[in-house]
């Protein structure tokens, strides 16, 4: 990963959240000085197990108590005030708590409680920042009227559950109709758009872009700075199949503590995702411009999806990448809908700027990238009849027949049927 620790923008990012999260740690204690800054946030005085070792955990930590909600199958548990005595020296706490378990029990059994984040919005790696666009320009990319006939690879009766910020109507995006949400607070106190706002509205419009009839509920989960716990994130996602989703849409994510998988989205996958039926969950690969895995789209069951540049051919820049990395798609300089109104930019160079938006926006980033390959998936199945997982696996059978050197298999728009005789 490139040393971004001195970026401004970098350290903007980062300190955003930390105003967002009183309880937030950043891993290291001294991020701006280490040369390649933040690894991971991650919560204070609290770390995730297997609901199997709990036992052994609080006989170790000689205490702790395990707080409610989440899924079966894992716990938060709240650690004792006092660390043992044997534990290693560390400035924090909990990572003197994590460090001796790991000494003790191994790696993995004991981990952090991470911070996901949306990519981009307010994360500690975002691509860019809203930009605005000339009224009246059409959604870019958007395939022609051919591909949205009847009968086309529209994605009708494919339906598609995004985890995110929320819902804003927008009806000058004629595209977006039907599309239902939770309603997203997406102003704050002077009536300017909020940092993260928009994020979930420009990701529905990309999806609907491509696969113009594919039904789309975008739920409010990320509603402080982008941001959500990995407990409340497995809770989350467990709480959206009773929606009966065929495809989840997540455009969020983090890299991890050893680069292991977070505990509590992996017995999310284990145990809910792998139990599904041609369930399909297609996330963000990340925007950090490095190789670490970026969860959940490291998950090998999990569609990770890159970003290409805007020639569609190279990586984009900022995108993450690596052999974990399932398919690069286009997702720099989408435009699509946005809100309406003023936004103050927050990331240097461009800090205090205040632009104005009608309805629509130019965006980049992995975010867009995922809705983009989802809709693919959505059209494919509804000329096809197959579920999402069949769909994805064609799909990414054919991205690996038109690989891009230096980048790795790529997706465009208009490709949902371009495997089928």
């Amino acid at each position: 990963m490139e040393n971004q620790s001195n970026e401004r923008k970098y350290v903007a990012q980062i300190e955003l959240i930390l105003e967002a999260f009183k309880d937030v740690e950043v891993y290291p204690l001294d991020w701006e000085k280490e040369p390649e800054g933040a690894q991971y946030l991650y919560r204070a005085g609290v770390v995730l197990i297997r609901d199997e070792d709990l036992g052994r955990v609080i006989e170790l930590f000689e205490g702790g108590r395990p707080a409610e909600g989440g899924i079966g199958g894992v716990t938060r548990l709240l650690l004792p005030e006092r660390v043992p005595e044997q534990a290693p020296e560390d400035r924090s706490p909990t990572q003197r708590f994590l460090r001796y378990a790991d000494l003790r029990l191994g790696r993995g059994v004991v981990t952090p409680e991470h911070l996901f984040y949306v990519c981009p919005s307010v994360s500690p790696c975002p691509a860019t920042e809203p930009e605005e666009v000339p009224p009246g320009i059409p959604p870019d990319p958007v395939l022609p009227t051919p591909f949205l006939s009847a009968g086309a690879a529209d994605g009708r009766g494919v339906k598609v559950v995004v985890l995110d910020v929320g819902w804003s109507d927008a009806p000058a995006a004629y595209w977006l109709n039907d599309v239902t949400g939770d309603p997203e607070n997406a102003f704050d106190g002077s009536g300017r758009i909020r940092p993260y706002a928009g994020h979930g509205t420009f990701i529905a419009g990309v999806m609907r872009a491509i696969a113009r009839n594919v039904e789309i509920v975008v739920k409010s989960y990320f509603t402080t700075a982008g941001a959500i716990w990995e407990f409340d994130l497995a809770q989350a996602l467990d709480e959206v199949l009773d929606l009966a989703p065929d495809i989840i849409s997540l455009s969020a994510g983090t890299r991890t503590r050893h680069n292991l998988a977070p505990l509590g989205l992996d017995v999310f996958v284990k145990t809910r995702l792998d139990r599904i039926n041609g369930l399909t969950l297609v996330a963000a690969a990340g925007n950090e411009s490095t190789r670490d895995y970026f969860w959940p789209a490291a998950f090998p069951e999990v569609v990770g999806v890159g970003a290409l540049a805007d020639n569609g051919r190279d990586r984009a820049s900022y995108s993450n990448f690596g052999g974990w990395v399932d398919v690069y798609a286009p997702g720099t300089g989408l435009v699509n809908a946005f809100l309406t109104g003023d936004y103050q930019c927050t990331e240097p160079p461009y800090s205090g700027q205040v632009r104005s938006f009608q309805g629509m926006a130019r965006w980049s980033g992995t975010s867009f990238a995922t809705p983009l390959v989802a809709g693919l998936i959505a059209g494919r199945m509804s000329v096809t009849g197959e579920s999402a997982k069949q769909a994805s696996d064609a799909l990414l059978a054919y991205a690996l027949t038109q690989p891009e050197p230096g980048t790795g298999p790529v997706l465009r728009a208009g490709d949902a049927l371009a495997s089928l005789p």
